[in-house]
Formats: structure tokens, sequence, C-alpha cells
């Protein structure tokens, strides 16, 4: 007996040849990389450098985005081999409007090597809502006033008017992770209207992908995460089916064909 056929199976194997996805992500925050391995199978990995966010405020943002550490950031992580970039900052990406998402992408992309194969949460948050048809939207947030302002410019001025909000006022990091996921769900629920043709839930320390299945059967509309959507178009940018089933209607067209009819 050959030494191939005595090997047994060797469920990780795949890992090194896996398509590689860079995070550029909030040095406080702790849900992003978690909730993108929930969704991923074995064919994508997450690789993270970190960046400094001072509050949850339109100020401590916006420090954050002009700081010398986001480049540095970026470039740490490019130092792998990566398949795609991802600036995983949904306000740091909306705070100034659609021009400076657009040229954030483009400072990716220039500090990363990475041409054509850079986005911010906020450009495929935009591309999610597309692909599932919608319009205005219910946009769920833990925001203040101040920055729910710019997330409503933002999708306005991008084809989705929001049609009704809600913030928790939270400016913490540190807390956005702590909001059950519960909560969030039954905060989606009484958020909705019927002009709303999908739900939007901001934020990428704030749960969301284990409700978003639920959150559809409810509601009988699409249900959008930041998180889902920068995974998905992360997928998507990379020409690549590595999503396990159980993560919304905008998940299906990147489903891995070997993780279908497995329990996510």
């Amino acid at each position: 007996m050959s030494a191939a056929q005595q090997r047994p199976r060797l469920p990780l194997g795949a890992l090194n040849t896996a398509t590689r996805i860079g995070l550029v992500y909030m040095a406080s925050s702790t849900l992003m990389e978690a909730e993108m391995y929930a969704m991923a199978t074995p064919a994508a990995t997450i690789h993270t450098s970190r960046v400094t966010l001072p509050s949850v405020t339109v100020e401590g943002i916006d420090a954050m985005m002009r700081s010398p550490e986001l480049r540095t950031a970026v470039e740490l992580v490019a130092q792998a081999p990566l398949d795609v970039l991802v600036f995983g900052g949904t306000s740091a990406s909306f705070l100034h409007g659609t021009e400076w998402d657009r040229m954030l992408v483009n400072h990716f992309e220039e500090w990363s090597g990475l041409a054509g194969k850079c986005t911010t949460t906020s450009t495929a948050s935009i591309a999610a809502l597309k692909a599932v048809g919608a319009g205005p939207i219910s946009l769920v947030t833990p925001y203040r006033q101040e920055v729910i302002d710019r997330a409503t410019r933002f999708f306005g001025e991008n084809g989705h008017p929001v049609v009704a909000s809600v913030g928790l006022g939270i400016t913490s990091d540190w807390e956005l992770a702590q909001v059950p996921l519960e909560q969030i769900y039954d905060l989606a629920l009484e958020t909705d209207t019927s002009e709303s043709s999908a739900v939007f839930i901001s934020c990428t320390n704030f749960a969301s992908v284990g409700a978003i299945a639920a959150l559809e059967s409810a509601l009988g509309k699409p249900v959008i995460s930041a998180v889902q959507a920068s995974f998905w178009y992360a997928l998507e940018i990379a020409g690549v089916h590595a999503a396990r089933p159980g993560f919304g209607m905008l998940m299906d067209s990147r489903l891995d064909p070997a993780a279908i009819g497995d329990p996510a």
C-alpha cells in the first residue's frame, strides 16, 4: 500500500493555498475577524493589521483616518501575499461622503500595491445593497446621531435613502462589541418599516452575522450587515467561493460547494 493510500484525511491541508483576505481594522475592536471566520470555509483566510481609534465620534474617527498609522497598517499587512485587502471601518469610510470613500480605496491600492483588489466596508456595503436589489433602507447602528447623520448622507447619495434609523449613542469601541446579538436582532425588528426594501446593520464591531438569516425570515426582505458585506465583497473581488451557508441571501453567490448542506 502506498503512502498516499495510507494517509488519513487532512481537513486543513488547503489553508496554505487559501484565498488570503487582508484586513485593516481598529486596534480596540474584536468582532470582525471572528464573524468573518464564522462565515468562511478553509478556502479563505483572514490576515489583520490594526490602527488606533480614539473614540466612536466624528472627531475620533477623523483622527484615526488622518493618522500615519493607517498607511503603516496597510503596508504591514500587505507584506503577506494577499489576494484582496479590506479596510474594515464603516463609519470611517463613509465619514466624509462618497468621494472620501473612493479616495481611501485609491490610497489603499497605492500603499498595498494591490491595484483593483482593495475595498472599504462602505464600498462593499453599497455593492451588497445593489446585489440584493435594495432601494430605501432601514439603518440599525450603535452610533451617536452625528455619525448616523453621516451614514444617512452617504447611503442617500448612493441610491439608498434611509427611511428609518436607530442608534445607541455608544462612543467606546469596547462597548460596541458588548451589545448582545439578541438586542441587535430586536433593534432591527423594531426599526424596520414597510417603506424600506432592506435592513442595513452598520459598524464592524457590532454583532450581526448570527442574526441575519433569522431577520430575513422574520422580515421577508434582505438584511445586510457591514461585516457580511465586507466578507462577501472580498470574495467577489477575489472571484472565489469560500462562504458557508446560513448567513443571508447575499452570500448565496459565494457559497463554497464543499460546504453546502453543512451546518454553519
